[in-house]
C-alpha cells in the first residue's frame, strides 16, 4: 500500500529535521509540534499535514521508490482538452480532526506562495469542496478574513506575527452542488429558458411507464409526459420498440439544453476575488464522493453496495457532477494539487474491478480502528456473543436476523421490502434492550453531569415505510397491530410539540424526530422546497446543540436564515434540535452532522459495503469530552450499536452451474370407477361467535408460549470494534465486554399492569364485534383473568428470559393470537357455540376435483379415490398409506396434496393454512372423517393441534357435515392405535 511506503519515509525525513522544505514550512511544523501546546494537535493531523508537506517539498532522493497512483480521464475527455491532476488522499477516522488537517495545509500553501510567488509548488488560492451546507457553513471558520474567531487561531495553528501574510490569500468553501452548469435565463430566476450558452445534448434511453421516475440509471416516463415532452422539443425520437399489441415500450430520444459555458462556470464558482489567478489548490471533504464513474449504469454483475436504487443514483449524480467540475477548474485555471479528506476514500461502484477497494492515491491512513485505540473516538461497542450460541450474535446484523424468520408475505418478494410492522415485531426486543440503557444512561446524565444535553439515541431504517411506523410508535405511542406500546416514555412528543406545530414555546420537548432521505438530499444544497424542509435541517444540525455561539458582546450568531425562518412560522430563537433525543432517520443522516453527544445506534437496514457501516457508525464516533485524565490520556467514552456490521463478505451464486437432468412426472387425478372412496369436506375461512355474557377457555387443547433465548436473544455482551485473525469480531484481548439486557426495560413494568393493558385491549377488539352483545365492564374482568391464567400456566420462561419478555414483540402478537384462537362463548352458560364460516364462493371441497402433476415419489392405493398417494417424505408417507389401506376401519382415505382442504390459523399477524396430512373416513354410523398428522417435530405443532380442534369443534357444532376428529401420529405405527381409539 502507498500509505505504508510514505510513512517509512516520512518518519526518516522528520527525524533527519525535514530536509528540503521552505523556512515558512520548517516554522509551522516547529510551531505545530512544539512542547507546551495549550491545544496539542492530535497524531492523526500531523501525520496526515505532514505526509502532502513530504511528498511536496521533500528531496527527490528521499521519495525515491514511492510512486503515487492517478486518477486519469477518459479518451473522450481527453479529445474535449481535459486531463487528470495530481491527488493525494489522507484517510481520516470520523472525529479525527480533517477540518484542522485542511487548516493546517492551507495555511501552509498560502503563507509559502506569499513568501515566494515564483514558487509553483504552492497557491495562494484554496478552494475547499464539501457534500453539503451544514459543511459549507461550520468551514467557514477557514477563512482567514475570521481573524481571531478562525480554526487558525482557535486551535492554534499559525503563529500570531504570519496572521497578516495569511489574509493575503483566498479558501473559499462551497458545495458540490454549484458545479452543476445552470440553464442561461433571461429575466431572472423562474424565466423562460433561451437558446443561449452552450447546447448539451444527450442520448439516452426511456422506458414508457405507469410512474414517471429515475432509477438505477434508467429514466421512466408515463406516455403522457413524454408525449408532452416531445411536443414541447424537449426530445427528439431517434427509434421505437413496441409490443406486440403496438403499444410503446422504449424509445431512444435526443435532449438539449442550454448550459453557461465552462469559463461561466469556473468564473461563477471563484468569483471576482480571485479574478484570473492560476494554480488552485483544492481540497474535497468526504472525498470519497468525489471519483470517476467509468459505467454509466450499473453492471449486473457488480454488487449493490447501497440496497436502494435512489440512494445509489444519489450518489452516482453527485460523483458524477463533482469530478466534471473539477475537470473544468483543471482545464481553465488548473489545478496544482488535490487533497481528499474522508474516513472511508473507496470506490463505491461502477468502476469495474475497483468496486469497493481504496484509492490508490491514499497516502496517509488512520482509520477507525486506529481512531479507536487512541482514544480520539468513542468506542463503537458491537453484539460479540447473544444467547442463541450463534458465531454471529442476531443482533450483529438486525436486518439478516430478521429476514429468514419472516412469512413470504411479510418478506415483500425478491426486493426485500418487508412490512415495516413485521419489522418491528423482531425488532422490538433489540429496540427495547438499548432504549432501557438510554433510560438509565439519560437519568445518569441528569443526576451526575453538568451538561445540560441528553444522550442521543439514532434508528436508521431501509425506508420511509419503516420509518414512518418506527415514528408513530416511538414518538406518537401508535402501536400497529400485534405490536405492543414501546414505554420508553423519553422518546414520546407530546402532541402540542410535533414539528409542524404553531409554536414550540409552550415549554414542551421534541423528543423525536423523522429525517427522510429526500429531506436531507433536498437541503444539501441549500435549496429546500418548503419552510418545513428548511426547519428541518435546522432541527437536525443542532442536536446536541444548548444554545448559538455569540460575538464578542454575548450577541446569539444565528445560522444564515435561522431568525427570518423562526420568525415566520412563530417558533423560539433556541436551536431548534436541543431537545432532541431520538433520530429516526432513512439513509445516512447527512454527512457533516457533529452531534458528540450521540449513545447508541440500531440499523434496520442492509448494509452491503464497509463504507456504509462507518458512515452510520460514524455518526455516534464524536467524543463529548476532550478533557485528559490523570493518566495523560482521554477517558473512555462508548456508543451501544446493534444491527451495523462492520464485516461485509458479499458472494455470488455460481451462474455456471450445470443444468439439473430433467425428472419423471407424475399424474395425479381421481378414478371415476373408484367414485365409492369420494371424500369431500367444507372449506372453512373463519369462525363466528355470538357473545352474550359469559366466555372461557379449554384449557387443554390451547398453546403453549415459549421465551427462548436461543431464538431471540434478551441479552447480548458487546465489546469495542476488535476484529481476530479471521475478521471477526473478537470476545477476547483488550477492552471492557459489557451486557446489554432487557434487566432496565424490565425494571419500570409491573406484571399486572401490563395484564390489564392486555386485556383492555382484546376487550376493545371483542366489544367492536357485530356479533359480540357483552358490555365491556362485564368482559374485560373475565379476559383478564383469562390472561392472568395463561401467563401463569402456559407461558414456559427459559432462563435468562423473564415473563415480562412476553410484553415484547414478537411474543406479544403472538400471545394475542393465542388468546384470540383460544376464547370461546361459554356453553356451559347458556352461550351459542361457535360455528364455521365457510367460504361464500366455492362450494365442499371433493376429491374429484384433484388433478395435478408431480415429480415426488408415488405410491399406488386401493381405498383411494386418486391414482396415488404422493409422498413429501422417503418414508412416513408411504409407510402410513400401507397402514391405512390395510385397516378394516378404513372406508376411504386421501393423502391431502392437491386436494385444497386447509384448517385456518392465525399467526405472526396474519391467517395461514395448516395443511394436515391425511384424511380418513371410517366404517362407523354415521361416518367419522378423522384428520391425522404424521409430521415429525414442527415449532409451530401446537398452534396448529389448537387450530384443527378448533375446526373440529365448530364443524361438529355445525352439523352439516357430519362428525370430525383431529388425531397425531408419532410414529407411523401409532396410526392403527389412533383409528381403534376413534371408531370405539
Amino acid at each position: 500500500m502507498c500509505s505504508r511506503t510514505c510513512d517509512r519515509a516520512r518518519l526518516k525525513w522528520r527525524l533527519d529535521g525535514y530536509p528540503g522544505v521552505t523556512r515558512t514550512t520548517h516554522e509551522l511544523l516547529q510551531w505545530w509540534r512544539r512542547d507546551g501546546r495549550e491545544q496539542r494537535l492530535f497524531f492523526a493531523q500531523l501525520d496526515a499535514a505532514e505526509t502532502i508537506i513530504f511528498l511536496v517539498e521533500a528531496r527527490g532522493d528521499l521519495r525515491q521508490g514511492i510512486d503515487v497512483p492517478q486518477e486519469e480521464v477518459s479518451a473522450e475527455k481527453r479529445a474535449q482538452g481535459f486531463n487528470g491532476f495530481r491527488r493525494y488522499a489522507s484517510k481520516m477516522a470520523t472525529g479525527s480532526g480533517k477540518t484542522t488537517v485542511m487548516g493546517m495545509l492551507a495555511a501552509w500553501s498560502i503563507l509559502n506562495k506569499v513568501n515566494d510567488r515564483s514558487d509553483a509548488r504552492f497557491s495562494d488560492v484554496a478552494l475547499i469542496v464539501c457534500p453539503n451546507v451544514t459543511i459549507r457553513n461550520r468551514l467557514r471558520e477557514l477563512d482567514p478574513e475570521e481573524g481571531e474567531a478562525s480554526l487558525y487561531r482557535t486551535r492554534d495553528l499559525v503563529p500570531p506575527h504570519l496572521m497578516p501574510l495569511l489574509t493575503q490569500g483566498r479558501v473559499l468553501v462551497t458545495n458540490w452542488h454549484v458545479f452543476e452548469p445552470q440553464a442561461i435565463q433571461t429575466g431572472g430566476v423562474g424565466a423562460r429558458v433561451t437558446k443561449a450558452g452552450v447546447e448539451v445534448r444527450t442520448k439516452e434511453t426511456i422506458t414508457i411507464s405507469s410512474k414517471t421516475t429515475t432509477a438505477r440509471g434508467t429514466r421512466y416516463l408515463t406516455l403522457v409526459d413524454f408525449e408532452r415532452q416531445v411536443a414541447a422539443g424537449m426530445l427528439t425520437v431517434l427509434d421505437e420498440k413496441r409490443e406486440k399489441d403496438g403499444t410503446l415500450k422504449k424509445v431512444s430520444v435526443e435532449s438539449r439544453r442550454y448550459v453557461e459555458s465552462d469559463t461561466a462556470l469556473v468564473n461563477r464558482i471563484l468569483g471576482r476575488e480571485v479574478g484570473g489567478k492560476q494554480n488552485i489548490l483544492v481540497m474535497n471533504d468526504e472525498a470519497h464522493h468525489a471519483y470517476r464513474i467509468v459505467r454509466e449504469q450499473r453492471d449486473e454483475e457488480e454488487e449493490d453496495l447501497f440496497g436502494e436504487d435512489e440512494e445509489a443514483e444519489e450518489f452516482f449524480k453527485e460523483a458524477t457532477v463533482w469530478i466534471d467540475g473539477l475537470d473544468r477548474i483543471q482545464k481553465l485555471r488548473g489545478i496544482n494539487l488535490c487533497l481528499d479528506l474522508s474516513a472511508t476514500p473507496y470506490f463505491l461502484g461502477r468502476v469495474g474491478q475497483d468496486t469497493n477497494r481504496l484509492f490508490p492515491w491514499v497516502v496517509s491512513d488512520f482509520g477507525l480502528i486506529d481512531a479507536i485505540e487512541s482514544g480520539l473516538v468513542k468506542i463503537p461497542q458491537l453484539a460479540v456473543r447473544d444467547t442463541t450460541g450463534k458465531e454471529i450474535p442476531g443482533y450483529f446484523n438486525i436486518w439478516h436476523w430478521i429476514l429468514p424468520q419472516l412469512t413470504p408475505a411479510e418478506r415483500g418478494g425478491k426486493k426485500a421490502s418487508p412490512k415495516p410492522e413485521a419489522i418491528l415485531k423482531y425488532a422490538h426486543h433489540p429496540i427495547a434492550m438499548l432504549g432501557g440503557l438510554w433510560e438509565k444512561e439519560r437519568e445518569g446524565w441528569v443526576n451526575h453531569r453538568d451538561d445540560p444535553r441528553p444522550p442521543v439515541f439514532i434508528l436508521v431504517c431501509k425506508n420511509t415505510q419503516i420509518a414512518k411506523v418506527l415514528y408513530e410508535w416511538l414518538a406518537e405511542d401508535k402501536a400497529p397491530t400485534g405490536i405492543p406500546p414501546v414505554k420508553i416514555e423519553g422518546f414520546k412528543n407530546n402532541p402540542s410539540t410535533l414539528l409542524r406545530a404553531v409554536s414550540l414555546s409552550n415549554g414542551g420537548r421534541q423528543n423525536t424526530i423523522r429525517v427522510d432521505s429526500k429531506v436531507v438530499h433536498e437541503s444539501d444544497s441549500g435549496e429546500a422546497k418548503n419552510d418545513e424542509v428548511r426547519w428541518m435541517r435546522f432541527t437536525l444540525d443542532t442536536v446536541g446543540k444548548i444554545a448559538w455561539p455569540t460575538d464578542r458582546v454575548g450577541r446569539p450568531l444565528y445560522p444564515e436564515g435561522f431568525k427570518e425562518l423562526a420568525d415566520k412560522l412563530g417558533r423560539p430563537d433556541h436551536p431548534p434540535g436541543r431537545d432532541v433525543r431520538c433520530i429516526v432517520s432513512v439513509g445516512m443522516l447527512t454527512e457533516g452532522w457533529d452531534c458528540s453527544t450521540v449513545t447508541h445506534i440500531i440499523g434496520l437496514r442492509p448494509f452491503m459495503s464497509q463504507l456504509l457501516c462507518e458512515q452510520v457508525v460514524g455518526r455516534g464516533l464524536r467524543r463529548a469530552n476532550y478533557e485528559v485524565g490523570p493518566d495523560g490520556k482521554l477517558t473512555e467514552e462508548v456508543a451501544k450499536v446493534f444491527g451495523v456490521p462492520f464485516e461485509v463478505i458479499p458472494f455470488k451464486a455460481d451462474p455456471q452451474g450445470q443444468p439439473q437432468p430433467r425428472v419423471k412426472r407424475y399424474h395425479v387425478h381421481a378414478i371415476p370407477g373408484k367414485a365409492q372412496f369420494e371424500i369431500t369436506f367444507p372449506r372453512v375461512e373463519g369462525y363466528t361467535q355470538a357473545i352474550r355474557n359469559r366466555v372461557t377457555v379449554e384449557w387443554k387443547s390451547v398453546p403453549s408460549l415459549v421465551l427462548e433465548p436461543g431464538r431471540i436473544p434478551p441479552e447480548v455482551e458487546v465489546k469495542g470494534l476488535l476484529v481476530n485473525n479471521t475478521g471477526r469480531l473478537s470476545l477476547t484481548g483488550p477492552g471492557r465486554v459489557d451486557d446489554v439486557t432487557l434487566t432496565e426495560f424490565r425494571a419500570k413494568r409491573r406484571v399486572q399492569e401490563l395484564v390489564y393493558d392486555l386485556a383492555r385491549t382484546l376487550t376493545r377488539d371483542y366489544v367492536a364485534q357485530k356479533q359480540c352483545e357483552v358490555p365491556a365492564h362485564v368482559l374485560f374482568p373475565q379476559v383478564a383473568r383469562i390472561v392472568q391464567q395463561y401467563l401463569e400456566q402456559r407461558v414456559e420462561v427459559r432462563r435468562p428470559a423473564d415473563l415480562k419478555d412476553v410484553f415484547l414483540a414478537p411474543y406479544y402478537g403472538w400471545l394475542v393470537e393465542r388468546l384470540l384462537e383460544a376464547i370461546r362463548p361459554d356453553t356451559t352458560q347458556g352461550e351459542s357455540p361457535e360455528v364455521p364460516r365457510y367460504e361464500s364462493t366455492r362450494g365442499p371441497g371433493s376429491t374429484a376435483d384433484v388433478d395435478f402433476w408431480t415429480s415426488r415419489d408415488v405410491r399406488e392405493v386401493v381405498k383411494s379415490h386418486l391414482n396415488y398417494v404422493v409422498a413429501d417424505t422417503k418414508q412416513w408417507e408411504q409407510s402410513a398409506a400401507y397402514y391405512l389401506d390395510k385397516n378394516k376401519a378404513v372406508d376411504a382415505f386421501v393423502k391431502n396434496s392437491g386436494l385444497g382442504f386447509a384448517v385456518p390459523y392465525l399467526h405472526n399477524g396474519q391467517m395461514h393454512d395448516y395443511v394436515p396430512d391425511f384424511i380418513i373416513r371410517l366404517k362407523t354410523e354415521p361416518p367419522i372423517h378423522l384428520i391425522l398428522e404424521t409430521k415429525g417435530y414442527d415449532p409451530l405443532e401446537d398452534v396448529k393441534r389448537a387450530a384443527a380442534e378448533r375446526w373440529v369443534s365448530a364443524v361438529d357444532a355445525d352439523g352439516r357435515y357430519g362428525r370430525w376428529r383431529y388425531a397425531v401420529a408419532r410414529k407411523v405405527s401409532d396410526i392403527s392405535t389412533l383409528i381403534d381409539t376413534v371408531v370405539t
